[in-house]
């Protein structure tokens, strides 16, 4: 019996990195990330989305298709087209102004650049999303090993309470106190269960597996920490932040909408060749130029330049907000990073190590019969909690960093996600 109890606390008191034995495949974070970047459906959209605008600038590069022009004069009857007495055969196209069709194609190009810049948005979304319910199933993993060594430290001692009752050591009041903490440490276990099938229901969701077999998160909670300065972070942001950088194309995009819009000032020049026919005359070739003249239409352009130059003003203003938005999250991550290291030094320093102690002395004490239950499981609570909140510490640190990479928009090392 006293064995048993030395190696359950062993185990206990091994370290944070403790998982249960589960049947299942088990997966690391990047092999996580990797499944999520090949088949979410978010981010599959996106890219769908993507090609989408990429066709939109062929198409806006597009020359006018030319026009096949028939022309029967002289018709003794309506519809008559067998007798004539005078026909133009030809073709003709539209010529545009010169820089009309160039701009065209680099606004479809600026969609395209803003789609692409969509993509990078999600995907950092999804590396947080997807890390956020890593970490959380790590998390509940471990506090479900606690919880199963708890159920076991507490059945060993209430077989220890029943032994230390048939020698007459203790009444048998404190059998029951015993068997009532097994039977809170057995409702616990399955409040961990089920907490740690949520967690993967989150995260098989994230990574669009259906059907799938369980799922064991493979990896640590404990990530050390880093000096890390916030002003250099801020301005690494700015500069990499994908929702910066859209307000920097779709700006460039309203610009050269604003000069297509002045173009629309210039006509385009229809150019048609025709052969002319006149029955009992020689056949003879016309060609025509026509020219719009653009003097009494002018409200359209006039508005769509108006529109291009507020649009402008107000992505400005945007741009302000996007920063302001941007220095702030990168902040308050950078400050929630500090305070969860902060929370792991103290309890690796003080709180952890004192509780360990505080159970060993007590365990030792109570097979001396120098304590009672009570004092026991008031200590082995102590222990169990003190871990589950240093993994809550752990979980806390990891995903304020996560959050951090999210407001950074790259990862801490520099390798964009």
């Amino acid at each position: 019996m006293r064995n048993r109890i030395i190696i359950s606390l062993i185990i206990l008191l091994s370290g944070t990195g403790l998982a249960s034995a589960q049947e299942g495949e088990s997966l690391t974070l990047d092999q996580c990330l990797t499944l999520a970047f090949s088949q979410n459906p978010l981010l599959l959209s996106a890219r769908e989305e993507h090609r989408a605008a990429r066709a939109r600038e062929a198409q806006a590069r597009a020359i006018p298709w030319p026009s096949l022009d028939l022309d029967l004069d002289l018709q003794p009857r309506l519809f008559d087209l067998k007798n004539y007495g005078e026909s133009y055969a030809g073709l003709s196209q539209t010529i545009e102004f010169p820089g009309k069709r160039y701009l065209r194609g680099k606004v479809a190009h600026q969609e395209s650049r803003l789609a692409l810049l969509s993509i990078d948005e999600l995907r950092i979304e999804i590396v947080f999303r997807v890390s956020e319910a890593f970490l959380r199933l790590l998390l509940t993993q471990e506090k479900l090993a606690y919880d199963r060594q708890d159920l076991e430290l507490a059945r060993d001692f209430a077989r220890l309470a029943e032994l230390k009752f048939a020698a007459g050591d203790v009444a048998q009041v404190e059998v029951l106190r015993a068997k009532v903490e097994a039977s809170k440490a057995a409702n616990a276990v399955q409040a961990s269960e089920s907490e740690r099938a949520q967690a993967e229901a989150v995260l098989n969701y994230w990574l669009s597996r259906r059907n799938p077999a369980p799922l064991v998160a493979q990896g640590t909670l404990k990530i050390p920490g880093r000096s890390l300065d916030v002003e250099r972070l801020k301005s690494r942001a700015l500069a990499v932040r994908p929702e910066r950088l859209k307000i920097d194309e779709a700006l460039r995009r309203e610009q050269i909408s604003r000069n297509l819009s002045f173009l629309g000032y210039l006509p385009d020049l229809d150019i048609g060749v025709a052969r002319h026919t006149i029955a009992g005359e020689p056949s003879t070739w016309d060609v025509t130029f026509s020219l719009a003249l653009p003097l009494f239409f002018w409200q359209p352009v006039v508005g769509e330049i108006a529109e291009a130059r507020a649009n402008i003003a107000a992505l400005k203003q945007a741009g302000r907000e996007t920063e302001n938005a941007i220095l702030k999250e990168v902040e308050e991550a950078w400050r929630g990073a500090l305070a969860a290291q902060r929370q792991i030094e103290l309890f690796e320093q003080e709180i952890l190590s004192q509780s360990e102690k505080t159970y060993t002395m007590l365990l030792l004490s109570y097979r001396e019969g120098e304590i009672g239950g009570i004092e026991m499981i008031e200590a082995r609570r102590t222990l169990i909690e003190a871990r589950k909140t240093y993994a809550d510490t752990l979980f806390n640190h990891a995903l304020a960093l996560a959050a951090l990479e999210r407001a950074l928009g790259e990862r801490l090392e520099g390798e964009k996600p």
